[in-house]
């Protein structure tokens, strides 16, 4: 068996780029960076290492998302990874990408000079993700006694 899940969260590294395919399909294209950290081992301190990650969404909430992101956006994404090959000038080209399943935005608006993020309005959705109805609520069943004086232990 074999499982491909992947969660990151991190922030765009450059403004998403939309663009359609033959068929009409919407594909919305970005960056993620996040960090790995590690001990440096000639000063003993923990460092940040990015990881630079592609993404990729489909279908028409790729273009709802797309007016709601820009680079710095911090993003948590839950997805699956595709790999894909090409060639390109003789040379052999491959990379690994994470397809889009759901997307959260962690900050909205764009980043300010100060490192800060200015709001976006209040209308602006959270989540653009198929989330489930909440339940209705589930009584506990009534207590048992486990102690009853009939069964020997």
């Amino acid at each position: 068996m074999s499982i491909n899940r992947v969660n990151i969260s991190g922030n765009l590294t450059r403004d998403p780029e939309l663009r359609m395919t033959s068929g009409g399909t919407q594909v919305l294209s970005f960056g993620v960076a996040v960090n790995d950290r590690r001990r440096n081992p000639q000063t003993g301190d923990w460092e940040d290492y990015p990881n630079f990650v592609d993404c990729t969404m489909f279908g028409t909430r790729a273009e709802a998302v797309n007016r709601f992101l820009s680079k710095g956006s911090k993003v948590a994404i839950e997805g699956k990874l595709r790999y894909s090959s090409w060639e390109r000038d003789g040379q052999r080209r491959s990379k690994l990408e994470v397809i889009v399943d759901e997307i959260e935005f962690m900050s909205r608006g764009q980043q300010s000079s100060d490192g800060g993020y200015s709001q976006a309005p209040a209308s602006a959705p959270r989540q653009y993700a198929s989330q489930p109805q909440p339940a209705a609520p589930v009584q506990a069943p009534p207590a048992v006694d486990v102690y009853d004086e009939d069964i020997p232990f």
